[in-house]
């Protein structure tokens, strides 16, 4: 399998980050925007869990530990973080700043109020 962790030289198994979660994290499906601090791609990537401090999202690309990237999460907008953990297919993002992960479920709306659409009159010949 592969796995990209860098742990410092001598570290234990209590230095695993993804051994120290305990946001509760949701289940979900939904796609943000992804980039690296300083790239110049952006990629579409299916987050497949949310938490407070933190998201895994499908990501086919090797990063490393510690890499800075930002993410634009539906609802919430752009959040800073760095990889936590990243393997085959998939990475661990942890967030600088918490956020509100229900946020993300809410209706994305422009408005207050919900337009309403009529047919348009049309003159009779």
């Amino acid at each position: 399998m592969d796995h990209v962790y860098n742990s410092p030289p001598g570290a234990g198994a209590g230095s695993d980050p993804a051994s120290q979660r305990n946001d509760a994290r949701d289940s979900l499906f939904l796609v943000a925007v992804f980039r690296v601090v300083g790239g110049k791609h952006d990629w579409q990537v299916r987050v497949r869990n949310l938490s407070a401090g933190g998201l895994m999202a499908e990501f086919p690309h090797p990063l490393a530990m510690g890499t800075e990237v930002e993410v634009d999460v539906r609802g919430i907008g752009w959040v800073s973080g760095r990889v936590a953990w990243a393997t085959a297919g998939r990475v661990g993002v942890a967030f600088d700043e918490q956020i509100d992960p229900k946020m993300a479920r809410k209706p994305v709306t422009s408005g207050t109020t919900t337009p309403s659409f009529v047919k348009p009159i049309l003159p009779r010949r």
